[in-house]
């Protein structure tokens, strides 16, 4: 007709939605969209990012994987697990050492008092015609040869190595040392005119104290011996146990190794020991000529087992 608009340029009426026509994945007419085509659905602009799909989706897998560089629950607890049993080795161990050092400085103090020691007017007797320096020498050169041997005993038993054993043997060591030494360093004070006052138990602990501060007890000052007889010198004792102990473990290496380190290694420091205990008492010592006769040393009853035999001989 003349009138109508031509068929060509007749323009249809748009029935459906735009999402139909985008892929032709769009949801069929009058059905709600499904969270897949929501997902697939670009994002609108005025829709925040909360709202999306996908982004939704990775924030889920980011909060379900652990970050990088760190385990998850069961690798820490067990890395936890190691740590906390590592720390309670390392606890029982250093309360183990503890232990055995009180052990060994209670029976060095239990044989203090039965160390026989020698007064001047014996050791006179025994070695006749030397002076107050060649009688040191004298002393200094058993107890060296005493302390060496005691070395080289421990050394020899620890040729096979037995780990119960070692500290026993090791204890064993530290304890007949120190008895050689304390000998040692009270009849040095008897040679220097130095004999500190008092009972049996009495002089036995300030000779204990100079063997373990390693210096020569002054007399002449109240406040030493009164240090003596304090409770700091149990504490310096386990001091000096400790520092024994490390300076000891080359005593354990077996196949007679040991022997002839721990002979050497007591040796030098017996000797190290003595020369300090005696430029102390150098300073205030008395003349023989001047000195007032003293009364006999006491002899304990029961005499230390550790000691090696000879020892009081005139030969040593």
């Amino acid at each position: 007709m003349a009138g109508d608009t031509p068929f060509r340029k007749r323009r249809l009426r748009r029935t459906k939605s735009s999402e139909a026509h985008q892929g032709g994945a769009g949801p069929a007419e009058g059905e709600s969209p499904t969270a897949e085509h929501q997902a697939a659905l670009p994002a609108s602009p005025g829709t925040p990012d909360d709202e999306r799909g996908r982004p939704a989706s990775l924030e889920a897998v980011r909060a379900a994987d652990p970050p990088a560089g760190q385990d998850g629950p069961a690798e820490a607890r067990k890395g936890s697990g190691r740590l906390h049993t590592l720390k309670r080795g390392v606890r029982r161990s250093r309360e183990s050492a503890v232990a055995a050092v009180g052990i060994v400085a209670d029976r060095i103090i239990d044989t203090a008092p039965r160390v026989p020691v020698r007064d001047l007017a014996t050791l006179r007797r025994q070695f006749p015609g030397l002076g107050p320096e060649e009688l040191a020498d004298k002393l200094v050169a058993g107890a060296c040869n005493a302390t060496a041997t005691v070395g080289a005993g421990i050394g020899a038993a620890a040729m096979m190595p037995v780990p119960p054993a070692m500290l026993a043997e090791l204890a064993a060591e530290i304890t007949g040392v120190a008895t050689v030494e304390m000998k040692l360093v009270a009849e040095l004070h008897e040679v220097y005119g130095q004999r500190p006052p008092g009972n049996l138990a009495q002089r036995s602990t300030a000779y204990l104290t100079s063997w373990t501060e390693e210096r020569g007890i002054d007399v002449s000052r109240p406040t030493t011996l009164n240090a003596a007889l304090g409770g700091q010198m149990k504490r310096e004792l386990r001091q000096q146990i400790m520092k024994r102990t490390v300076r000891d473990l080359p005593n354990l290496i077996p196949f007679m190794i040991g022997a002839a380190v721990g002979a050497l290694m007591n040796r030098r420091d017996t000797r190290k020991l003595a020369e300090r205990v005696r430029n102390d008492l150098r300073r205030q010592q008395i003349p023989w000529d001047r000195l007032p006769e003293l009364p006999p040393l006491e002899q304990p009853a029961e005499p230390a087992e550790e000691l090696p035999g000879g020892l009081d001989g005139p030969g040593r």
